[in-house]
């Protein structure tokens, strides 16, 4: 079973658009406290370091991050069964690069991506391997690869940096109307306060649109893996044993309901909306696993060696 290719197009096609719009609501809610601060120069300046701070955030938080997780780089004689899959799933995807599987010894169920297709990885952590079969875990990774493929870490990265810096330039703009109080309440200044209600929301609105922008592309990244892998069913089961173990830690939090109608502040869409969509997909002739793999489909991938933190040394000197 795959995804007809007509209807990965409209996705991706959909998701471009999407994507779009979003940056570009992103940017006029920079724009404004950007413009109240420094007129024309400081919209382009407050742009100019988005762009210049994402290229950088691309790939060096990424490295601080697998260090702070302890991380360490997964050879292919520690996980000879999972680099078989990734093989593949590089291949089908078209990306020329080796693929780089990283080991996070966390006992969380989780899968991200780091860098971008030219120099970046998959990280997984102990609790992912430990629970989820070789199948589930290749719609997990083709997921993760297809995040790759698209440069949606670069996207997210620019979209955190807009984000951040809105933030900053809404405090900044909070401590200059502080200095001048005395002049605006003697009427010396006259302020745009309908600019000002805006600016007032901005880092709220900013926020929102950024998850907004994370959801889209998830969804978009479940198609595109059942498009390497044909096998909606494996991400679509690995989705509700991720939800499963998830849903029962909100419980402890919440009671015995995680509360509901929050759908806007989550950075991944409901899981019964993606199973739904991946259950949904046309039938068609598709690849699944290698052959010589499919015989241990059902089964924990097997670990031969689990290798220890690199250490903050190795991710600074290591591009």
């Amino acid at each position: 079973m795959a995804i007809r290719p007509e209807r990965l197009w409209r996705s991706r096609l959909k998701n471009g658009l999407q994507t779009l719009l979003i940056m570009g609501a992103l940017s006029l809610v920079l724009a404004v406290p950007g413009y109240l601060l420094a007129g024309g120069f400081g919209v382009l300046v407050s742009l100019g370091f988005v762009v210049a701070g994402a290229f950088a955030s691309s790939w060096v938080p990424a490295r601080f991050i697998l260090a702070d997780a302890g991380a360490g780089l997964l050879d292919r004689h520690q996980a000879p069964t999972l680099y078989r899959v990734l093989d593949a799933l590089y291949r089908r995807a078209g990306l020329t690069r080796a693929p780089q599987l990283f080991y996070a010894p966390s006992p969380e169920l989780n899968a991200f991506a780091v860098g971008t297709r030219h120099d970046g990885g998959i990280a997984v952590t102990d609790g992912l391997l430990r629970t989820l079969t070789l199948r589930e875990l290749a719609g997990v990774l083709a997921h993760e690869v297809s995040h790759l493929r698209h440069g949606d870490t670069r996207v997210m990265s620019m979209a955190a940096a807009m984000t951040r810096l809105t933030l900053w330039l809404t405090t900044l703009l909070q401590l200059s109307l502080l200095v001048m109080l005395p002049l605006i309440l003697a009427g010396e200044i006259r302020l745009p306060w309908g600019l000002l209600l805006v600016v007032a929301v901005s880092p709220t609105l900013s926020t929102l649109l950024q998850l907004a922008l994370s959801r889209n592309r998830e969804y978009t990244a479940d198609l595109d893996a059942v498009a390497l892998t044909g096998d909606p069913e494996g991400l679509a089961s690995a989705l509700a044993v991720l939800e499963h173990h998830h849903g029962r830690w909100l419980a402890t939090l919440f009671g015995r309901q995680p509360p509901q109608g929050l759908d806007w502040l989550r950075t991944h869409p409901p899981t019964e909306e993606r199973i739904r969509r991946l259950m949904a997909v046309d039938e068609a002739p598709g690849q699944r696993l290698p052959s010589h793999l499919e015989e241990h489909a059902h089964e924990p991938p097997v670990i031969i060696e689990r290798p220890g933190p690199m250490g903050r040394r190795y991710w600074i000197r290591r591009r």
